[in-house]
């Protein structure tokens, strides 16, 4: 079937600078996650400058606090991002080669990994600083969905985690950039070519990027500015846990899942069952997610409710 969206075909890198024999180059995906921390950090300043957004009036941060918190959250990416990919998917590999784990040029990001790390360097970060936790996890949330989605345009434009086979009018041929000559297919280095076969299929980094970023961001900056949910705390990020959650367990079925799980009797590469049902890795990553957002919305409204118990005997 005849692609009905023409795949763009961007370089992967924005430009490149060679000095002194080395070539430092700037990606796409490495901008993605400069404009998304950027963005988050923008985000939590005009939050923690509203003080009436927040429960009992008072914002939970300083805007030296925001700033010394984008280090931590830095660090929470990269550390958590790269180790939750070696972790879960690709143990064996690192395994025998645990020197290619510090080859982050190589590519291998875990989403899953990278929001534990900031999950843990966020919490350390406001026992150090005394801060409120739940309030803290708030601004946590609302910050991400950007990141979520620069970072899905930059696998689009990457040409990679694509999703499975489909002939839907929407669907697309995904080329590969050609980086050898000695690749099948490939001529020219630097060209997009075609190999093997030219399946159709669904641009689901697209999907992630509208669910997981607009949409969740949508919805949680909603809840923060028109329902006064930043006065519940651990609200947001319940929602925030329970919504990307819910959205990755969808998108999964459209996505084509990671080499290394599948294999001729396994073909869309679960991890739990086979044939035609089954629970891929993202799907089974994203399980925990959805549980811990459901405990955090109950948690903030058992909060609220015992709140307004004590207030109504005071009155």
């Amino acid at each position: 079937m005849q692609a009905m969206i023409t795949f763009p075909e961007i370089n992967p890198e924005i430009f490149s600078l060679a000095l002194g024999g080395f070539e430092f180059a700037l990606r796409w995906y490495a901008l993605a996650y400069i404009a998304g921390i950027l963005a988050g950090w923008w985000i939590a300043v005009v939050l923690n400058r509203n003080p009436a957004l927040w429960h009992r009036g008072v914002a939970p941060m300083t805007r030296s606090q925001v700033d010394d918190l984008v280090t931590w959250v830095i660090l929470g990416i990269v550390l958590g991002g790269r180790l939750g990919f070696v972790l879960f998917y690709r143990p064996g590999y690192y395994l025998e080669n645990p020197g290619a784990i510090l080859q982050l040029w190589q590519g291998g990001m875990s989403f899953h990994g990278g929001l534990l790390g900031v999950v843990i360097s966020v919490g350390i970060f406001s026992i150090r600083q005394s801060l409120p936790k739940l309030s803290m996890t708030d601004v946590l949330a609302l910050c991400v969905p950007p990141g979520l989605f620069f970072g899905r345009l930059a696998n689009f434009i990457n040409g990679e985690l694509w999703g499975r086979p489909t002939d839907v009018p929407w669907g697309m041929k995904f080329p590969t950039l050609c980086t050898s000559p000695i690749a099948q297919g490939c001529e020219v280095p630097g060209a997009w070519f075609y190999y093997g076969n030219e399946l159709t299929r669904h641009p689901s980094q697209l999907y992630e990027a509208v669910l997981e970023g607009l949409v969740l961001g949508g919805v949680l900056l909603w809840l923060a500015y028109r329902r006064g949910a930043l006065k519940q705390p651990g609200l947001i990020a319940g929602v925030f846990f329970a919504g990307y959650g819910a959205a990755r367990f969808v998108v999964e079925h459209f996505r084509q899942a990671d080499a290394q799980f599948m294999s001729p009797d396994n073909p869309l590469g679960f991890v739990i069952g086979s044939g035609q049902v089954g629970i891929t890795m993202g799907q089974l990553l994203s399980l925990p997610m959805i549980a811990l957002g459901l405990v955090l919305i109950w948690v903030s409204r058992r909060q609220r409710d015992r709140r307004e118990v004590t207030e109504g005997s005071r009155a």
